[in-house]
């Protein structure tokens, strides 16, 4: 309400944020949403997901935000909403609160809701499927999930606390657990889960984001086949498996009948041929669409714009380094988990914030972008690897107009975890702004009478003067996370590495890519041609 109370449009700016992002939720799932497959419950759930996502990941520039907007200019705090520490602590907590309550929404897709809607529309055999049996069915497997969360829970709440004296009874000791988890120890509790299921997005974005970060530029780069080219391919293709197919044929025109080895060519052959005229039938409307053609006219800009994004990449790889570098020469080490105040190093993302301060709100828009570009950069890795279970890659594909409920789920899952690694990754490529935002304190004079000058915030500046973003707090409340963090960056690293060169090695996409598997029916067609 302070902040509200300065500035009434801010209020608005954020509800037309919030519809932004739900109208792009809407289209994105509706683009990829499979329409045979597609359910009321599994596509509004996708939706909502998606949302929580990106608007979890849009909390960061906030909270970098709102304790720079407590300041002026020159370092003195505004006196209206800020003078006293009071109300400082009441829009820090806020922040706070803001956190733990998508944080908590997060734990409460991940382990419960997404799961029951998944094993919900797994249950589902056919249409005279009994709705009970279905949700009993999805309850039995979600209970999992639950007991997965609760020991999570369980685990950041009582271990951290100091245990009671040794002559109390079992039940003493037990209700004195319950009493400190409910005298406030369920923050830590949310944080332990929290922190867990982060070291799960760590994972998905060493994967994902690290891979979407060379593969989506470089796509742009190269672009697609030529249309008419391909057409002429498949053509080639569909003879030659047709005369194979007359061959095999011919074996048998004096009734003899086919080897069990020539059956299988056969049938092979035939499934081949079915593929390659979908495919034809796919080509030859691409070749019609305007779409097609108008990607063509775009080329030059999608050039530019991969090189862009490519530019962009290297320059988060290149922060990211030199801030892992600077962890390594001058934090405390893996016991204290690799923490250090400000920057030690030259760190240009870092240094490029801290020049766009003074001309606002270039460095909030610049952070923002960061935030959503590792959210659709995690989306672009995750459609052109698949959806993988370690080293299984799970049979369940992100392709337009075809993606089935499943996948959908999955992919809103796996975004979730991402984005909760997300603050890391980006206090990573900028420690001291996303610390202190663009807050300055007054220097004294030499008189000490008056302030003369001011200067950015940093580990040197006095306690009362400089507000720590809630993020960097919650980020570091654990020590051991925060050191496995580190080590996850030197993999972000290495990840994104062996993906340049993988994404340079491959080919031009074919400009039906997704379109035509074997294992799709006739009927799908459907889709593409009404």
């Amino acid at each position: 309400k302070y902040i509200l109370f300065d500035d009434p449009s801010l209020f608005l700016n954020i509800c037309l944020f919030e519809s932004i992002i739900l109208a792009f939720c809407w289209v994105y799932i509706r683009k990829f949403q499979s329409r045979q497959e597609s359910e009321v419950v599994s596509t509004i759930t996708a939706i909502c997901a998606l949302a929580i996502a990106l608007i979890t990941s849009a909390l960061l520039p906030v909270d970098i935000f709102l304790v720079s907007f407590m300041k002026y200019p020159n370092g003195t705090y505004k006196v209206r909403m800020a003078a006293n520490n009071v109300t400082r602590a009441k829009i820090e907590d806020s922040v706070l609160y803001g956190y733990y309550t998508l944080y908590s929404v997060i734990l409460f897709c991940v382990f419960l809701w997404i799961p029951f809607v998944y094993f919900y529309y797994e249950e589902k055999d056919d249409d005279n499927t009994n709705k009970c049996s279905q949700v009993k069915g999805a309850l039995k497997y979600t209970v999992g999930f639950a007991i997965v969360c609760t020991a999570l829970l369980l685990i950041g709440a009582f271990v951290p606390l100091e245990p009671p004296h040794q002559n109390t009874t079992q039940w003493e000791k037990v209700q004195y657990l319950f009493e400190e988890l409910g005298s406030g120890h369920g923050i830590p509790a949310l944080s332990f889960s929290i922190s867990s299921l982060t070291l799960i997005g760590m994972l998905a974005v060493i994967t994902y984001t690290a891979y979407g970060m060379s593969v989506l530029p470089l796509n742009l780069i190269k672009g697609t086949r030529s249309v008419a080219y391909e057409r002429l391919e498949n053509t080639e293709d569909m003879d030659d498996v047709e005369q194979q197919i007359e061959n095999l044929k011919s074996k048998c025109k004096d009734g003899r009948p086919l080897s069990s080895r020539d059956r299988r060519s056969l049938q092979e052959l035939e499934g081949k041929l079915q593929v390659l005229r979908r495919r034809s039938r796919h080509l030859e409307i691409a070749e019609r669409n305007c779409c097609t053609k108008v990607g063509s006219a775009l080329r030059p800009f999608k050039i530019v714009l991969g090189i862009f994004f490519i530019l962009v990449a290297l320059l988060f790889v290149i922060a990211l380094f030199i801030s892992n570098l600077d962890k390594a020469l001058h934090s405390a080490g893996i016991s204290s988990g690799f923490v250090v105040f400000g920057t030690n190093l030259t760190n240009p993302l870092n240094e490029l914030l801290l020049a766009l301060q003074p001309v606002f709100p270039l460095d909030y828009i610049l952070i923002t972008v960061i935030t959503v570009y590792f959210v659709f950069t995690s989306m672009a890795g995750i459609r052109n690897m698949g959806i993988w279970f370690f080293w299984i890659r799970v049979t369940l594909q992100i392709r337009p107009k075809k993606t089935r409920p499943q996948a959908l789920l999955f992919l809103c899952m796996i975004l979730l975890l991402i984005v909760l690694h997300t603050s890391y990754m980006i206090y990573s490529l900028a420690p001291q702004y996303v610390m202190y935002g663009s807050q300055k304190y007054p220097l004294p004079s030499v008189n000490n009478a008056t302030f003369s000058t001011s200067r950015i915030c940093d580990a040197d500046a006095p306690e009362d003067q400089c507000t720590v973003t809630r993020s960097y707090l919650f980020l570091h409340k654990f020590w051991f996370f925060s050191s496995i963090y580190y080590f996850g960056n030197w993999a972000f690293i290495a990840t994104f590495l062996i993906g340049l060169v993988v994404s340079c090695c491959k080919g031009k996409k074919s400009v039906i890519e997704g379109e035509v598997e074997a294992d799709d029916s006739d009927l799908s067609d459907d889709e593409y041609i009404h």
